[in-house]
């Protein structure tokens, strides 16, 4: 058999912790790792197996006393003491809740409530791509758009069974509404009745009898200002409803930034290309350039070269948390007419002869 973690270590408690100091860390980590937050995922279920196998040794005095004399040893088949071993728990060990009255307390402490298990249920999230303009991406806006999502039938309030109709106990929960879940033994919905406890032969003709139906709707969701492509919009509510009185889950919107004519967008800095002519270059000048806030007035200092930036503090985009803007760049791009006639080739001669210059320099030690 292989050998198993401390429990005190399971629950990240010293070994002189206080009942309420293994309760409370208890609490945390069942939070955490619950079956129902963790759906699928067999880590999750493998770690709670074991938060739950330390908490019901070490919340009980007795169990608390040998373990901390023999080890785990004590708590397994054949070992000296003998304790009550519940038929089927993994390896011999019995699965007790400790403090609490049942497993629905136990889910009603996790999610800090004492509602029962199924009433807590959440239904499943949804996802939707979304396509903003890159003004919306920046600034932040609203935006409308048509989801469809399954949700309870309004004839029978999502039962599956025609108003009116006789019914019958559902013979798999007993009329629970319950069914098992595993080797946890948590009570999870009923798959037959789904979760009502009745059953019957004579379904809701709105449904089929599946108590559920497609809902097609317009909702105007809010676009936080800084979204970009891939960022993730929750509306809380708005996904799968689960069969009953469960928790609706939410939709996930995954953000899609239409591009710009003009800006481009690297992170929380926006840049633009600006054409310049050779003589504001070469003089300097005071331009008009557009920002994502409107137009502002650019100083090009004299003998500005091609490519480069110019900087403009916080008129970029802000950040999705802490709503600090970032900066726009002027890339500045020096344009040489298309055309150039007679009097001003000559201009340009004349120019070359007065002040001559050679930006090849640099390169002339390879040049052989």
């Amino acid at each position: 058999m292989a050998s198993k973690r401390d429990y005190y270590e399971v629950l990240g408690v010293s070994r002189n912790a206080s009942k309420e100091d293994i309760k409370k860390a208890y609490r945390k980590l069942a939070r955490r790792f619950h079956p129902d937050l963790n759906p699928g995922n067999k880590e999750a279920e493998e770690k709670f197996k074991e938060i739950q196998e330390a908490y019901s040794v070490l919340s009980k005095d007795e169990k608390r006393k040998a373990y901390d004399m023999y080890g785990s040893a004590e708590f397994q088949p054949g070992a000296r003491t003998t304790w009550a071993w519940t038929e089927g728990a993994p390896e011999g060990f019995e699965f007790n809740f400790g403090d609490f009255s049942g497993i629905e307390d136990i889910v009603g402490e996790v999610f800090g409530t004492r509602e029962s298990a199924r009433a807590r249920r959440k239904g499943r999230d949804l996802e939707y791509q979304i396509e903003v303009d890159f003004e919306t991406a920046i600034k932040g806006g609203s935006k409308d758009i048509t989801i469809t999502r399954e949700s309870n039938c309004s004839v029978c309030n999502g039962s599956g069974i025609r108003p009116g109709a006789s019914t019958k106990t559902c013979s798999k929960c007993k009329g629970s509404g319950k069914g098992p879940s595993g080797i946890f033994n948590i009570s999870r919905t009923c798959n037959v009745c789904g979760g009502t406890g009745k059953i019957s032969t004579d379904p809701c003709q709105s449904c089929s009898g599946s108590g559920r139906k497609a809902l097609t709707e317009t909702i105007s969701v809010k676009i936080p200002p800084g979204v970009d492509n891939g960022s993730r919009v929750r509306v809380q509510g708005k996904g799968q409803v689960t069969r009953g009185t469960g928790i609706p889950g939410d939709l996930y919107l995954i953000v899609k930034v239409s591009p710009h004519p003009i800006f481009q967008r690297e992170q929380n800095d926006v840049f633009i290309d600006v054409p310049i002519t050779i003589y504001e270059a070469a003089l300097g000048a005071r331009i008009s350039v557009p920002t994502v806030d409107g137009a502002v007035v650019v100083t090009i200092p004299p003998g500005t070269q091609n490519g480069t930036k110019l900087r403009l503090r916080g008129k970029g985009v802000p950040h999705l948390k802490n709503k600090e803007r970032g900066d726009q760049y002027v890339v500045v791009k020096i344009v040489l007419p298309e055309q150039i006639n007679e009097n001003s080739k000559k201009r340009f001669e004349e120019l070359a002869k007065t002040s001559p210059y050679n930006p090849r320099k640099h390169l002339e030690k390879y040049i052989r």
